[in-house]
């Protein structure tokens, strides 16, 4: 695309309601612009948030994700243990919050065997379970591995939070760079706060330990789990349960989450992709823009008649060029990795509904062979009691959890898109008032011209 077909001008028009109400994409956008991606964008956007109304209602996480994270108090300032938001809340509201998680300074290890880095968690509680009121450790992304392994197997129908993927995509930022880091740094922070924010996972022992116990403690800790075998174990027991077929009593609830799920994961994974693609196409703006403005200041000194419009021209386009970082910084910081975590979520989400079915199906099989092996009725009815409490307790578990996942995944998606909306906003605004500004110099100048030649 031309440099020149991508100066910044006024604001879009809102798009137009077609006959079902639905907005209707700009039926011809230029191909590769911005403009061609983001009617899809928020089209999805409305259809993820909309899911509900018929009830009434690197690892990339990005690039650069300084959005504000579950736990932080100021999207805009960081957050430290010796931070004064983390004192005021911390000292002035201990009724509301009883822990406080900062995850920060990563520190690069290099060693003969492998390079890694492990970053330091700071914990500062006031809960009686805890030795101490204030807790700092270092850990390393397995550990985080870890905990999260542990989690689901202590709550298996519970939604644990998501990690930022061990592996990057190709092509986004470079292991190892600072970028990276601070990304995966922003993504531990938050997946440690989302458990903490948790009204179960909070009090899991082992999150307790991950917080406290120094690493070779951690690493003593971790022998102690299940060998090898057991696991091997429970991983083909998970596989023969999931291999007998549907569950055949399955709660009316949990076919609607199914189904539910599966048409946001097609919704959130579209939307990510689409989020990633206007980004690119507004870094290669970005990157013509920085050599179209400086031509206009070369021609000026070759073109003395029109010197004062073409570095008028140089100064606009500088402009909206500092602007359009921002929107960029915008996208990366607020959408992306919101975006991103929410497709991580929804893995997540298939998987506890997986183990959900799991557990009835076991239950199912006992009443089958219940039926089939009279003799051993006492023997079966105890099991099938044990079990019956057992998937009881899995379909509260996971009735509260999904209600507090929807909620909260609709305030983070409408927030998310408030956001885009307002930032897109300034951008149209503060480039139109930049070549509104220079056309008005341009007409007064030309006026002054006109009088001159009047006079005799």
């Amino acid at each position: 695309m031309e440099a020149e077909g991508r100066v910044p001008g006024p604001p879009l028009p809102p798009p137009s309601l077609g006959s079902g109400g639905e907005a209707e994409a700009d039926p011809d956008p230029p191909a590769g612009s911005p403009g061609a991606a983001r009617g899809p964008l928020l089209a999805a956007a409305a259809e993820v948030l909309a899911l509900d109304d018929e009830e009434d209602d690197l690892e990339v996480f990005s690039k650069d994700t300084s959005l504000a994270e579950v736990n932080s108090f100021s999207p805009s300032m960081p957050i430290s243990p010796s931070s004064m938001i983390n004192q005021y809340k911390f000292e002035d509201e201990p009724e509301l919050r009883d822990l406080f998680i900062t995850v920060d300074d990563p520190e690069s290890h290099i060693t003969a065997i492998e390079t890694f880095i492990t970053y330091r968690v700071v914990t500062k509680t006031s809960r009686g379970e805890f030795d101490s009121s204030e807790y700092e450790v270092r850990r390393r992304y397995q550990d985080f591995l870890w905990l999260k392994s542990k989690l689901e197997a202590a709550h298996p129908t519970l939604i644990i939070p998501p990690l930022p993927e061990k592996f990057i995509m190709k092509g986004m930022v470079e292991r190892f760079s600072e970028e990276f880091i601070e990304t995966r740094r922003k993504a531990l922070h938050k997946f440690l706060n989302r458990i903490a924010d948790h009204p179960t996972l909070t009090f899991n022992e082992d999150f307790k330990i991950f917080l406290t116990a120094q690493a070779w403690e951690l690493s003593s800790h971790k022998k102690q789990g299940p060998s090898l075998l057991s696991r091997m174990g429970q991983t083909v027991r998970a596989v023969a349960s999931s291999v007998r077929g549907g569950v055949k009593n399955r709660p009316e609830t949990f076919t609607e989450m199914n189904d539910y799920m599966e048409t946001f994961s097609q919704k959130i994974n579209v939307l990510d992709k689409i989020a990633h693609r206007i980004y690119k196409e507004e870094r290669e703006y970005f990157n013509e823009m920085k050599e179209y403005g400086p031509i206009h200041t070369l021609w000026s000194a070759s073109e003395e008649d029109i010197a004062d419009s073409l570095k008028g021209v140089a100064s606009c386009i500088d402009k909206c060029c500092k602007a359009t970082e921002k929107r960029m910084a915008g996208l990366s910081e607020n959408l992306l990795p919101i975006l991103h975590e929410y497709v991580l979520y929804s893995e997540i989400l298939m998987g506890v509904l997986k183990r959900r079915d799991q557990i009835q199906g076991e239950l199912d099989s006992k009443v089958d062979a219940l039926a089939n092996k009279k003799p051993e009725k006492d023997l079966f009815s105890e099991e099938i009691g044990k079990l019956e409490d057992k998937v009881e307790c899995a379909n509260n578990a996971l009735k509260a959890d999904w209600d507090r996942w929807k909620q909260n995944m609709q305030c983070d998606m409408r927030s998310t898109f408030t956001n885009v909306a307002e930032n897109n906003l300034r951008y149209y605004e503060e480039c139109l008032a930049t070549w509104e500004s220079f056309l008005a110099s341009q007409t007064v100048d030309l006026h002054v011209e006109e009088d001159s030649e009047d006079k005799p």
